[in-house]
C-alpha cells in the first residue's frame, strides 16, 4: 500500500512473494485486489488470497533446493508487481516475469491458470463485501469488524491474565536455538515476546521472514483461547513482538528462506507451546518432499505425531500446527503422476511416553514409475521433539529410498537425489512429544 500511494486504481490487481516484504516464500504469491466506493473514488476494503503454487522456479523442481543460500534459487521474486491493470491482466508482462532469472518457472501456463483463479477468488470478495455494505451501510459494516478485532484482543488478554513469566529453548537439527522469554505484565494484561539469544540468520534456508515469526505467535496465542473466534490481528494488540534484526527470525535480503517458512515456523511454534507448558513438541517439522522433472512436479507436506498436554494424549498421523495442507488421495495421486503409493500407515509407537502420550508419525511409502529429482526438508531427524513436565520425546523421522535392486540410500533431513524406475521413497515421520511422568512402571 505505501509503495502504491496515490497510484492505485480500480480495476488493478497487485501481487506479491517477497519474503522481505511480508511474504513466507516464493512459492505463496499473494494476490491483492482493493475494493473501492461506488463512485471509484475511495479504497474501503483489500481483498488478499494467498496460494501455494506448486513451482515458481528455482534451482530444483516444487521451489524447494535443501540447500539453498540465496533467495534466487528458491524461483522467481514477485515484489509489488502490477498484475491487472484497469480490469485488462497484464499478460505479457505476467509471462516475463515467471520466465525471468536464473532459474524461471517450469510451467508457467499452470501458474497463470493458479494466479488467474486468485484474482476470481479475490472479486468474488469484492462483490460479497459490497453486498454487505449496500445492505448494511459501511459505517457499520466498519464497526463490527473492529468489534471482531476487539473481541479478539479480549480473549488473547484473558489468556494472559493465567500466563506467568517463562523461557524456553528449542533446539533444531544443525544446532541452531529458537529462544523465548515471555514477560507477562499483570496490570496492563499484556506479554512480551522476545526472542534474543535466537540464532543469527541462517547460511542456507533456515531463516523465517519477520512475517512468519509473527504468524506463529498469533497462532499459537489464538491456540490457547477456548472459545470460536475468527483468527485475526486482534489477536496481537495485547502482545509486543522483539525479534532480533539479522537473526534467522527476521534475515535480510537476499537470505535463503524456503525452510524457514516450513520448518522453523514450527520450532517457533514447539518452542512457545513448551514455554507456556500448554503441550509438548508436535512432530516439529512439515516433512517437505517434493519431486518432478520437465513434466511433472509435486510438492506434498507430510503428517505426523502431535505433542500430548496436561490432561489429553497427543494425536497420531495428523498436520500439526503450523502445516495448514491436506494431502491429495492415493487415486488421484497415481492418476496425475506415474509413481505407486505402496503404504501411508501410522508409525507405531513413535510418540513420547508420559502421563499422557504423544502422537505417533506416519510411515509413506511411494514408488516412482519414471526418473525424477526429489528433495526432503524435514526436522527432527537428529534431535527428537521435546516432552514436556518429564514425559519423554517422539521418536526422531527419517529418510531413504530403496533402490529397485534393494540397495538402500540414507538421506538426511534436508538432502536431494535423482530417483530411477522402480525407486521406492520412503518417509518416516516423527512423533510427538509425551507430557508428565509416566508413573505405571
Amino acid at each position: 500500500v505505501e509503495a502504491n500511494a496515490e497510484k492505485i486504481r480500480p480495476g488493478n490487481v497487485y501481487a506479491v512473494n517477497a519474503p522481505h516484504h511480508g511474504g513466507t516464500h516464493l512459492p505463496d504469491v499473494t494476490v491483492v485486489t482493493p475494493a473501492f466506493d461506488a463512485a471509484g473514488e475511495h479504497i474501503l476494503f483489500f481483498v488478499a488470497s494467498r496460494g501455494h503454487h506448486a513451482d515458481i522456479g528455482g534451482r530444483t523442481p516444487g521451489s524447494a533446493p535443501p540447500d539453498s543460500t540465496h533467495i534466487e534459487e528458491e524461483g522467481v521474486l514477485i515484489d509489488n508487481f502490477l498484475m491487472v491493470e484497469g480490469g485488462k491482466l497484464r499478460e505479457k508482462a505476467l509471462r516475463e516475469l515467471l520466465g525471468s532469472g536464473q532459474y524461471p518457472c517450469r510451467n508457467i501456463e499452470q501458474n497463470i491458470a493458479d494466479l488467474s483463479a486468485q484474482i476470481a477468488a479475490n472479486e468474488t470478495g469484492v462483490a460479497e463485501l459490497k453486498k454487505l455494505v449496500a445492505h448494511y451501510g459501511i459505517d457499520t459494516v466498519h464497526a463490527y469488524m473492529r468489534h471482531v478485532q476487539d473481541n479478539a484482543e479480549e480473549s488473547v488478554r484473558r489468556v494472559i491474565d493465567v500466563l506467568s513469566d517463562s523461557e524456553f529453548e528449542d533446539e533444531l537439527d544443525d544446532g541452531s536455538v529458537i529462544r523465548i522469554k515471555v514477560s507477562v505484565d499483570k496490570d496492563r494484561r499484556s506479554a512480551t515476546i522476545d526472542f534474543t539469544g535466537t540464532s543469527p540468520q541462517h547460511p542456507r534456508n533456515y531463516n523465517a521472514p519477520a512475517a512468519v515469526t509473527r504468524a506463529a505467535v498469533l497462532y499459537a496465542f489464538r491456540c490457547l483461547v477456548d472459545d470460536e473466534i475468527p483468527l485475526n490481528d486482534g489477536c496481537m494488540k495485547p502482545i509486543e513482538l522483539i525479534i532480533p534484526e539479522k537473526s534467522m527470525l527476521d534475515p535480510e535480503y537476499p537470505a535463503a528462506v524456503m525452510a524457514g517458512n516450513v520448518e522453523v515456523s514450527q520450532a517457533v511454534t514447539n518452542a512457545l507451546l513448551g514455554a507456556l507448558g500448554a503441550v509438548a513438541a508436535s512432530q516439529g517439522t512439515m516433512n517437505n518432499f517434493l519431486y518432478g522433472n520437465d513434466t511433472y512436479q509435486n510438492y506434498e507436506t507430510i503428517c505426523g505425531g502431535t505433542g500430548a498436554g496436561p490432561d489429553f494424549d497427543g494425536t497420531s498421523a495428523v498436520q500439526s500446527h503450523m502445516t495448514n495442507t491436506r494431502m491429495t488421495d492415493p487415486e488421484v495421486l497415481e492418476l496425475r503422476f506415474p509413481l505407486v503409493n505402496e503404504e501411508f500407515s501410522i508409525r507405531r509407537g513413535s510418540g513420547g511416553k508420559g502421563r499422557h502420550d504423544g502422537g505417533d508419525g506416519a510411515i509413506r511409502k511411494l514408488r516412482f514409475l519414471e526418473p525424477m529429482t526429489a528433495t526432503v526438508l524435514t526436522s527432527h531427524r537428529e534431535v527428537p521433539p521435546f516432552g514436556l513436565d518429564g514425559g519423554e520425546p517422539g521418536a526422531c523421522g527419517r529418510n531413504y529410498v530403496l533402490r529397485a535392486d534393494g540397495t538402500e540410500v540414507p538421506l538426511a533431513g534436508n538432502d536431494e537425489i535423482e530417483l530411477e524406475a522402480g525407486d521406492l521413497f520412503v518417509i518416516e515421520t516423527p512423533g510427538g512429544g509425551g507430557f508428565g511422568r509416566d508413573s505405571s512402571g
